[in-house]
């Protein structure tokens, strides 16, 4: 018997990028154009400012290859021999012609294949699970998950309910075999499709397929009803998480970081609340980027990649459109 092929391969993160426009649309940027203001924005969302890709001929491929690039460059990876390339979006740069194979191509990762995959703000957690898969099968050493929205693009900045809320940008994680016994420990993933019209984009699909009446009525654009997505994403993303630590024989005193999901710091410090975390063990970065959607959790990884170390245990929970949400834990390995 070939004990190393029948060894349990575990999947760990080993490389993080990221990247945010240098544009920054401000809560006072926002009062010249909605009916808002700095302080009802901060105490409901905790959203100073956000970044904005305001060049109409950049999408969300752009912002994909800045954090990769930057993963590439920081952690001296070399390109071709990276395997698989996910890219996690609901902004993709085109319906068809997946936005993933044209990163991959641009990044000079000619021997990945790529696709897409979309999950709206779960989309990176969902992402994680699937590229954890692929690594544990022992048939791919390295995938290369880019989490990345071009928010901006979807967004009507006449809706006060939304526009204050989003932001652009994109974070990137290397996944490889683990060099220790650190690495994906668990996750705990869950959707519901009853509530789907809640957070949407109405029109562009088969459903409602693009037309006069589609355009006039402003079905392209994202709409959500905030008080049905606030209360199921603050019981969901919380039970997930609680329910992860509870299999895994866990307290929030051995926890050393939540990296959530950046929807609203209220939503956020629900889910801390309920597993018992101190303030210093909640990641965020809401007050300077927005909700980014898929970007969030790469690039809360990628501005505190210098904190982490070797063992931390790490809980990821995110709650989005679909409705889909889950949580996961990882021990950091690098």
């Amino acid at each position: 018997m070939n004990l190393e092929r029948t060894k349990q391969i575990k999947a760990a993160i080993t490389a993080v990028g990221g990247y945010v426009p240098e544009t920054i649309l401000s809560n006072q940027d926002l009062e010249k154009m909605v009916d808002t203001n700095d302080e009802w924005i901060v105490s409901r969302t905790g959203i100073k400012e956000r970044r904005i890709l305001e060049d109409p001929e950049k999408a969300t491929s752009f912002l994909a290859i800045e954090a990769a690039q930057d993963l590439i460059a920081t952690f001296n990876i070399d390109s071709t021999t990276i395997d698989l390339i996910i890219v996690a979006t609901v902004t993709p740069d085109m319906p068809v012609a997946a936005t993933a194979a044209y990163v991959a191509s641009s990044i000079g990762a000619n021997q990945a294949f790529a696709y897409d995959l979309s999950a709206a703000c779960s989309g990176f957690l969902y992402g994680m699970s699937t590229s954890a898969a692929y690594i544990n099968s022992g048939r791919y050493k390295k995938v290369l998950l880019i989490g990345a929205d071009k928010m901006s693009s979807i967004v009507d900045y006449t809706d006060r309910t939304t526009c204050i809320i989003f932001g652009d940008g994109a974070g990137a994680v290397l996944f490889e075999p683990s060099p220790n016994e650190f690495g994906w420990e668990d996750e705990y993933m869950r959707s519901n499709g009853t509530e789907r019209m809640s957070l949407r984009i109405k029109a562009g699909g088969s459903l409602y397929p693009t037309s006069q009446t589609t355009l006039d009525n402003g079905w392209h654009n994202l709409y959500q009803e905030g008080k049905t997505v606030f209360k199921y994403a603050v019981s969901e993303m919380a039970e997930a998480s609680e329910q992860l630590l509870k299999r895994n024989n866990l307290s929030g005193e051995e926890i050393d970081y939540l990296v959530p999901h950046q929807a609203n710091k209220r939503i956020v410090d629900a889910t801390a609340k309920r597993l018992g975390l101190s303030d210093e063990k909640v990641l965020m970065n809401i007050s300077y980027y927005g909700n980014t959607t898929a970007a969030t959790i790469p690039l809360l990884l990628n501005d505190n990649k210098s904190n982490f170390k070797k063992g931390n245990k790490l809980i990821f929970a995110a709650f989005g459109g679909g409705f889909t949400w889950g949580a996961s834990y990882l021990t950091w390995a690098i």
